[in-house]
């Protein structure tokens, strides 16, 4: 049984709390304690997650299955994969554990004086952002979630994507124990967004420090950090704050709220939005110095250049930070002259697909 609370709300997390909440969690506590605007949320802690595993016997159905899998027969591989995700989905959650998130979301709704407001339900491991190795991104994240049916079910589905094929592969290879690595679902308020992206506190492609770069598209960030569309960009002094370059890109798609129910749809800018979008600048100059200020804030919080996940409000127009990490594929400053000449514009914006990390 979980013998703590399994509920977690970002104003009791800091940064050093990895081994609760993973990466994630960890960081957005540790951005709402410091002030930073970030959608108020709570974590469902990894220590739920392997009271689950635990109380229900998964682990030893797990175990039996790890002792005969061939890990590189992908076909093999694949089955297991989904069976072993399918026996999370199927198992009933721990009865105390079910109160508290109920409890849990009952008490957000009442904070925000919604009736079962839409939530991102995100994935967060706590092996994530270990220096040796590089767990982020291979949980799943689900947005635009409502009412407790649904998040209970997300939850599951959240703890069920630790065993992937790509996982279950990965922490083989880096000869990691399967159950050394837990995972939290951190529940944090959806923003509507209206435009929103990433902001990196150095120029990744350079490696110049005094430079950030800001990727921007319309509506919610997915568009952006799966690489389903070309964002805008802009680097931006990070001294003065100035607009240094910029590209606008031909923006073709967004990821909207699905008008009658839970989750996202990908629907075309022109008809969304107008044609004028498509080719439109999404950013003024004055959220381009808003976003960069934020981001200083942020970097110098963590004392390391820093991958920014932003979204600004469609009905509030406030900007929120969703999530930051450290860049972790950032280039030494000797090799920014080299880099900028040889590396052609277009593969510099598709090498920051490859480097947002997907919320």
């Amino acid at each position: 049984m979980v013998e703590q609370s399994a509920i977690r709300w970002f104003h009791e997390i800091r940064k050093e709390d990895i081994a609760l909440v993973g990466g994630k969690g960890a960081n957005l506590g540790e951005l709402t304690q410091s002030g930073v605007h970030v959608p108020p949320g709570f974590c469902v802690t990894a220590e739920a997650y392997a009271a689950f595993i635990s109380e229900r016997e998964l682990d030893q159905s797990i175990t039996q299955k790890m002792k005969t899998l061939d890990y590189e027969n992908n076909n093999q591989l694949n089955e297991v994969s989904a069976e072993i995700r399918e026996w999370i989905l199927q198992t009933d959650m721990l009865e105390s554990l079910e109160v508290e998130i109920r409890n849990a979301y009952a008490a957000f709704s009442e904070n925000l004086n919604v009736t079962d407001p839409f939530v991102a339900v995100r994935s967060s491991a706590t092996a994530e952002d270990l220096p040796e190795a590089s767990f982020a991104g291979q949980q799943d994240t689900y947005l635009e979630i409502s009412g407790i049916t649904e998040l209970l079910y997300h939850i599951k589905k959240c703890w069920a994507s630790l065993w992937t094929a790509r996982a279950i592969y990965y922490r083989e290879k880096q000869q990691f124990n399967h159950f050394d690595v837990s995972l939290c679902a951190v529940v944090q308020l959806m923003v509507n967004s209206e435009k929103s992206g990433v902001i990196f506190t150095a120029n990744p492609i350079t490696g110049e420090r005094e430079q950030m770069m800001i990727n921007a598209s319309w509506g919610l960030g997915e568009a952006v950090v799966s690489g389903m569309v070309s964002p805008d960009e802009y680097i931006v002094d990070k001294r003065t704050f100035k607009l240094i370059e910029k590209h606008v890109a031909e923006k073709k798609v967004l990821v909207v709220k699905k008008a009658n129910a839970n989750g996202t749809d990908t629907v075309a800018v022109k008809e969304y939005l107008s044609e004028d979008h498509v080719n439109q600048q999404c950013l003024t100059q004055a959220e381009i110095a808003q976003l960069s200020r934020d981001a200083v804030r942020i970097e110098e919080l963590y004392q390391t250049p820093q991958d920014i996940e932003w979204g600004l409000d469609c009905q509030t127009n406030e900007l929120y930070i969703l999530q930051a990490r450290p860049i972790t594929t950032l280039k030494e400053e000797e090799t920014k002259v080299v880099e900028k000449v040889e590396t052609p514009k277009k593969d510099a914006r598709s090498r920051i697909s490859c480097l947002s990390w997907v919320c």
